[in-house]
């Protein structure tokens, strides 16, 4: 998943929600350390929908959907497009308008300043140019993302034509999302409970 599902499957909670946010640039135990509790569970719960997602039969048939060279980064891919399909149905998923969602993700991150590492920051300040997340909602801006992780990975790869095969992947996507999407918080929820079931909570 990517920034925007993250963020929306974390619920409420602030704590869930910043680690939702910082999944992608924390890595291993020991750097959860650093992280009270609460943003330990979130930066856990991210890694949790990361691999629960991937096990999903569902998600693993859509991958095949693509054809070589594609299928290889079908997981960025797809990642991305689910954040488009959020956006285009955000009504379904948030209350208020993904303008104040933005706002407010910028808030949390102020408030969490002193926690939060240099890429995080740096990820920002490009979210800030480009109007991320709700920028998502335009094609054209999941395209020119692709493009942009695929110019950060040390391999030769063809997330600059992701255009060439969007026309066809894109109903697939929009067809399966809310089902997909809908397996998903369904495994988020079971986490929770589990989780809270253990502490007690």
């Amino acid at each position: 998943m990517n920034f925007l599902a993250h963020l929306i499957l974390a619920g409420d909670d602030e704590d869930l929600r910043l680690g939702a946010m910082l999944g992608d640039f924390v890595r291993g135990k020991e750097a959860l350390g650093a992280f009270g509790p609460g943003i330990r569970s979130g930066i856990m719960l991210h890694r949790h929908i990361d691999s629960f997602t991937d096990s999903l039969p569902s998600v693993e048939a859509l991958r095949k959907e693509f054809r070589p060279p594609f299928r290889r980064y079908a997981g960025i891919i797809i990642d991305l497009a689910f954040d488009h399909e959020l956006v285009m149905r955000w009504e379904g998923y948030s209350t208020g308008t993904v303008q104040e969602f933005d706002r407010g993700v910028r808030d949390l991150l102020a408030r969490h300043d002193s926690v939060l590492p240099a890429r995080l920051k740096v990820f920002m300040r490009y979210a800030d140019q480009r109007g991320l997340f709700a920028a998502y909602r335009d094609e054209s801006e999941i395209l020119y993302s692709l493009a942009g992780i695929g110019r950060r990975l040390s391999h030769a790869n063809p997330l600059d034509r992701v255009n060439e095969i969007w026309g066809d992947f894109k109903p697939l996507v929009s067809a399966r999302f809310e089902s997909i999407f809908g397996e998903i918080q369904s495994g988020v929820a079971d986490w929770l409970n589990s989780k809270s079931t253990i502490t007690g909570s």
